[in-house]
């Protein structure tokens, strides 16, 4: 129950041809031609030299390259490529250029009107909207500018009044937007961790306030209202069971020693007590807890918690386990003497505050957590086979579409299906969590989904079964399986194209298992994408890296002090991918095992042993050893970073506090606009489909109303839009050098092959 919560440049390789005696009537007759040099020479020629400046990050330089062939006459489809990316960059920076235009002239009319917290939260918004769409050179000159540093002081006291008023929603929103606009200074970061902390208890503890207080906001901005509340499964007691003392005393204490920063445990205590602190002050949760309403009790109690936060910060000598033991044992004698907040919750929110205080990847999973934890660390999971959504219209949840082969498509639930009932209770109102709670469980056990469909209601007796996963995708769906998939995304070239959507047990399999598809058909070159990847499991991430690079160090660990632990080397004879062209899309949200991939990869490219670029924007930077370590009774675990990952050349991959260099840099950046990342990552969702799910709208009303889905428009929509409209720049760009790849490496194969011609 977490409070809900981003080189060296290697040469090419020359190819030499070693002429044998039957190619000298071939070499007399190259004597005997024009001086020129032949077309076929010159595009081998021109495209790797093309693939090396971009290698290098000169992607202009490449570009003017590839655009220079129009005077060989030759390579038009090479052209054609990169005549079409040279306009949809133009149409990027005019969109920009429009953009920021807009977003100036709206925050000027914003910052005429009253100061009001709704203006200031809108003027923030405006602000980070502006932030991220300019250049990164342009960025910091933004935030300095008078007009955004006037904003930000009015909002940060706006916040601060807001959270004195108890006006939760509105000060986590102001502190959430600051820390966006100020992420890199990290000014506003422990406020809006705090604020997060707070919403996240009213979540947990009183779930109905919470609804109140959204409802509450959507008044003010003129919304409509939420459906009636829906309290299935959100009791807290349920969700605290079996929080014991034990267990956040077994997990506090050796947290700090075994993590890889080895945090002190001082810094571990003060963390648990400054979020008891969150918990009494949030006066939100009285009626959870009854005894926060007795102002001279709970001022008893925020006076014990505040002095033993200034014992611990100032301790002259480091805290032992033992010391633990006694603070928490007098942390609930003080409270039961006082407030008695619910002895669980205070256990719960304290072991929470601790492992704050850590990084952000190390928790204690709770016994309620346990099995949604393992969910999503498996590769499969025990359920009924539908992906769902959230409908805004109607606030129920609604199947996207049912996975093929499982139990809902075989009972014949079908995509549009909104679900009225699970098991009898009302499902209206409920959240996505709510409903996969509900719907998943215990192998071989039933559950009864009433689904509407065109106004009636459908009665759907299921049996719960292990759901897998599948991670990798390719260009366009051919049938119903999660396994039909055209993998050309340009099949003239025949460049295959490749998405692994995260690293589960499967990946390596699944992917091996393509990969002998597109050699079948004559693969040439290949785009891996691993952007929006969060990670996975490491066997996977190494044997996937394997598959490109046959022999070396993949990825090794570091643990406190700089002390190397665990190495992954690649097995010869595994690289079932190292003789084609290779493009690797990453971005932001390409983290974890997806960083170890790309990483490799660049780095045995730089070398000059792979054939291999990397394209995109620097990854997110999370390259930390996390190990589960169970907690007494086994009802619960905790999850502890206790080593950071290191790329063959040594580089770490984590983004530590305050660091100016993390994750994997691609060779060439190619940035796409916060709208182009967002149109084209639903049009890639939605082209994932099979041809048989309905159309899945998920635009906002006023984009629906001002301009509607034609009623004949094809489903799903063709993923070719992404490259024909301009909406993946990316892509585009890989698309583009990997067919000037290709073409060049034809005329080397040609100029290689044994003349078909008889001597003389």
């Amino acid at each position: 129950m977490k409070h809900a919560a981003m080189s060296n440049v290697a040469r090419m390789l020359i190819v030499g041809l070693v002429l044998g005696a039957s190619a000298v009537p071939m070499v007399l007759a190259r004597q005997a031609a024009p001086a020129t040099a032949p077309v076929g020479g010159a595009l081998a020629e021109a495209t790797s030299r093309a693939w090396t400046q971009a290698k290098g990050g000169e992607l202009d330089d490449a570009l003017a390259t590839l655009r220079a062939l129009e005077a060989l006459g030759s390579g038009a489809g090479v052209r054609s490529a990169v005549a079409t990316f040279d306009e949809h960059v133009s149409k990027r920076e005019q969109t920009r250029a429009t953009e920021i235009a807009r977003l100036n002239g709206e925050l000027d009319e914003l910052l005429k009107k009253d100061p009001t917290p709704i203006n200031l939260s809108e003027g923030l918004k405006l602000a980070v909207e502006l932030h991220m769409i300019s250049s990164q050179a342009d960025r910091a000159a933004l935030v300095r500018s008078e007009r955004i540093r006037s904003l930000i002081e009015r909002a940060e006291r706006e916040a601060r009044g807001a959270e004195e008023r108890h006006d939760w929603l509105m000060s986590a929103e102001l502190f959430a937007r600051l820390n966006l606009l100020l992420e890199t200074e990290a000014t506003y970061r422990g406020d809006a961790r705090r604020l997060n902390d707070r919403i996240g208890m009213i979540r947990l503890y009183v779930p109905e306030r919470l609804w109140e207080l959204r409802n509450a906001r959507r008044a003010l901005e003129g919304q409509e209202p939420l459906k009636k509340f829906n309290a299935l499964g959100e009791d807290f007691r349920d969700k605290l069971k079996g929080v014991t003392p034990a267990i956040v005393l077994y997990a506090v204490a050796n947290a700090g020693r075994a993590h890889v920063e080895r945090t002190p445990m001082s810094r571990l205590l003060v963390g648990g007590l400054e979020s008891v602190r969150t918990m009494v002050t949030t006066h939100d949760l009285k009626p959870a807890f009854p005894g926060l309403g007795d102002q001279t009790k709970a001022e008893e109690f925020l006076a014990f918690v505040e002095a033993e936060i200034n014992k611990y910060r100032n301790a002259a000598t480091e805290p032992s386990a033992f010391t633990l033991n006694n603070l928490l044992e007098s942390l609930q004698r003080k409270n039961a003497e006082t407030v008695n907040i619910d002895a669980a919750a205070l256990l719960h929110e304290f072991g929470n505050g601790a492992f704050q205080r850590l990084d952000e990847f190390s928790e204690i999973i709770w016994p309620d957590e346990l099995a949604r934890f393992k969910r999503l660390t498996e590769g499969s999971f025990i359920g009924v086979g539908i992906q769902i959504q959230l409908d805004e219209e109607t606030q129920m949840v609604r199947v996207i579409t049912p996975i093929e082969g499982t139990p809902a498509q075989r009972a014949g639930i079908r995509a549009g299906d909104l679900i009225r009932k699970i098991d009898d209770k009302d499902a209206v109102g409920m959240t996505i969590d709510q409903a996969v709670e509900q719907i998943t469980g215990k192998a071989n056990t039933n559950v009864t989904l009433t689904m509407e469909r065109e106004k009636e209601e459908i009665v759907f007796p299921l049996t719960r079964a292990k759901i897998p996963i599948y991670t990798v995708k390719g260009w366009k769906r051919t049938g119903k399986s999660e396994t039909d998939w055209d993998w050309f995304v340009d099949d003239s070239s025949k460049i295959a194209y490749v998405r692994l959507t995260q690293f589960s047990e499967s990946t390596t399999r699944e992917l091996r298992a393509a990969v002998r598809q597109m050699r079948a058909q004559g693969v040439r070159a290949m785009i891996m994408d691993l952007r929006f990847n969060p990670g996975g499991l490491l066997n996977e991430a190494v044997s996937v890296a394997n598959m490109f690079i046959d022999r070396g160090t993949i990825v090794y660990t570091e643990a406190a002090g700089g002390v190397r632990q665990q190495t992954e080397d690649a097995e010869p004879g595994n690289a079932m991918l190292k003789d084609i062209p290779i493009a690797v899309l990453i971005n932001e949200s390409s983290a974890s095992a997806s960083e170890i991939v790309s990483g490799a990869i660049r780095h045995y490219a730089d070398q000059g042993v792979l054939n291999a670029i990397v394209i995109g924007e620097r990854s997110f930077g999370k390259g930390s050893v996390q190990n589960v370590i169970p907690l007494p009774g086994n009802a619960a675990q905790f999850k502890l970073t206790t080593q950071y990952y290191h790329l063959p050349n040594g580089d770490l991959i984590h983004r530590r506090e305050g660091a100016t260099k993390w994750g994997v840099s691609p060779h060439v950046r190619v940035e796409m606009l916060p709208k182009q990342i967002s149109d084209a990552l639903i049009l890639r969702q939605d082209a994932d489909l099979p041809a048989d799910s309905k159309f899945v709208d998920r635009r906002t009303k006023k984009e629906r109303e001002e301009k509607p889905i034609p009623a004949d428009q094809p489903w799903p929509p063709a993923p070719e839009k992404l490259l024909s409209d301009g909406l993946d720049l990316q892509l585009e760009a890989a698309v583009a050098l990997l067919r000037a790849k290709v073409a060049g490496l034809k005329e080397v194969q040609a100029a290689a092959a044994p003349s078909q011609k008889a001597p003389g």
